[in-house]
């Protein structure tokens, strides 16, 4: 860089030449004789600041013309003296411009629209934080009541022993379970799936339906049969056993899975076992309906073409069935029906799985092939 630039004690280019040859020893000599200074830059006449540019030294064309007024300038923070009035000049000045997007408080404006603005901003957030809290609140408080509604299905399943097949009836410890309930009356299973449960009977249909074996509160209840069914199940016509479908995927959802074709299709048998007698069922149909359906709650007909023919009117609501469901409804003369809700319906829909006893789906069976041959 010292090169750019010419040396104050420097002669200018051409002078060696202008001496001739007999001046060159004497040029050397005086050369020779400059002190060195082993920065180069320390010969150069320089100033800081000024008018010219930061380290340019006298003389520098370019640094000249370089403006280094303020010309024009505003600044945001500062104003002049005379100019200055108090803590509110702001407010009072009419050429005052908001520029602060962070002014929650308003007062550096006086559009009140701006204020209540900010104001509905601020409660908007606020109301935003409490939501996202409740909701934390109620997502922390069902999983507590899931983990509850567990642990009472783990303590009364092991009162029961059931195959892994699925082939054999489940084996129930009476005794023990009306230790702790004693208005149970019977056990219902259906292989393969998570509905393993004991089914009781109160005096209406409300006990049930969040309380426990125990007499606490649950949020699934227990599995219970209508209170106008004869005790203990499969005497009347029709017997109903209502369970919740809870949104976990435990209690009744396989039953109101079985609505579809396929999930009815993947399910051979159901049990249901009292202290007295062990029944073994098969699918017959599932439909889709709503709470407010009375027809639903039908346990007992003047006859028996009157049972058969209420079969046959659910049949044709229904989305899944036997394909001889038609043949099996005209040779039985009792019904199991698993009664649940689904969430298609603004939680107001129910799916009911109508089982048949293998005796008369056996019988079925056989006069078909019978008709067959």
């Amino acid at each position: 860089m010292a090169s750019h630039f010419r040396q104050p004690d420097e002669a200018p280019r051409g002078a060696h030449a202008a001496r001739g040859s007999s001046g060159s020893g004497a040029h050397f000599a005086q050369e020779s004789q400059r002190p060195r200074s082993a920065n180069p830059r320390s010969g150069l006449t320089t100033r800081r600041g000024g008018e010219e540019s930061f380290h340019a030294p006298d003389g520098n064309p370019h640094a000249a013309s370089i403006p280094h007024g303020a010309e024009g300038f505003v600044s945001v923070v500062t104003e002049p003296e005379e100019e200055r009035r108090g803590h509110d000049r702001r407010l009072k000045a009419p050429h005052f411009v908001e520029t602060d997007p962070y002014d929650l408080s308003g007062r550096r404006s006086r559009s009140v629209w701006k204020r209540i603005g900010r104001v509905l901003s601020v409660l908007l957030f606020l109301a935003g934080i409490g939501l996202i809290v409740a909701a934390g609140v109620l997502w922390f408080n069902n999983q507590r009541q899931y983990a509850e509604q567990e642990r009472v299905n783990e303590e009364l399943a092991a009162f029961v022993d059931v195959s892994e097949s699925g082939e054999e009836p489940p084996r129930v410890d009476w005794e023990a379970l009306k230790a702790v309930n004693d208005e149970v009356v019977g056990w219902v299973q259906i292989p393969g799936t998570v509905v393993n449960f004991p089914v009781y009977q109160a005096s209406d249909n409300e006990k049930y339906l969040h309380t426990s074996a125990e007499g606490e509160y649950t949020i699934g209840g227990q599995i219970f049969m209508d209170y106008e069914n004869a005790a203990p199940g499969m005497v009347d016509s029709q017997t109903i056993i209502y369970g919740h479908h809870l949104r976990d995927g435990s209690m009744f959802k396989a039953v109101s899975d079985m609505q579809g074709q396929e999930m009815f299709d993947s399910v051979s048998t159901i049990w249901y076992v009292t202290e007295a007698a062990t029944y073994q069922l098969r699918p017959l149909m599932a439909y889709p309906t709503s709470a407010d359906d009375v027809n639903v709650r039908q346990f007992n007909f003047a006859s028996m073409d009157d049972f058969h023919a209420y079969l046959n009117g659910l049949l044709g609501m229904s989305t899944a069935s036997r394909a001889d469901a038609a043949e099996v409804i005209a040779g039985t003369s009792q019904v199991l029906s698993l009664c649940t809700c689904y969430y298609d319906d603004a939680d107001k829909g129910r799916v009911v799985l109508v089982c048949a006893p293998v005796s008369a789906v056996d019988a079925a069976a056989a006069a078909a092939a019978s008709a067959a041959n």
